[in-house]
């Protein structure tokens, strides 16, 4: 089973598609992803990009992907090395990239920035990868 480390826009992505993660594959990431992704969604209510109703619908879609959440002194611990290592002034990606490191084979990340600080971290795949085999 290969485990990827997502983040919240590639969350709300494979949600919006619909299609199933293959059963080959385990999805994780921190406890904070759904909450993330939530405020994402708010944002696009908040700029009227998306209908309240339909991002209400997103974020029940987005309750039932199942992903093993994780956050722990240890994962806490790494994420400041990691930040302390790489200059980061903030933890908030650290510890995504963290759990990615103590946890996952590969990340997959809409987020351009979290994309590029994880260039030497963790190796970087597309979202399309989650809908197949290995």
């Amino acid at each position: 089973m290969t485990r990827f480390l997502i983040d919240p826009p590639a969350l709300l992505e494979i949600v919006r598609q619909g299609a199933p993660i293959h059963h080959d594959h385990q999805l994780v990431a921190p406890h904070a992803i759904r909450v993330e992704a939530l405020e994402l969604l708010l944002a696009e209510v908040e700029a009227g990009t998306l209908s309240e109703a339909a991002a209400l619908g997103l974020h029940d879609a987005m309750t039932a992907v199942k992903i093993r959440t994780l956050g722990d002194r240890g994962s806490r611990g790494t994420a400041w090395k990691l930040a302390r290592k790489h200059g980061w002034g903030t933890l908030g990606r650290a510890e995504y990239l963290a759990i990615g490191v103590l946890q996952a084979d590969a990340l997959v990340a809409l987020d351009q920035q979290l994309a590029a600080q994880a260039a030497d971290v963790l190796p970087l795949v597309p979202l399309a990868v989650l809908f197949s085999a290995d």
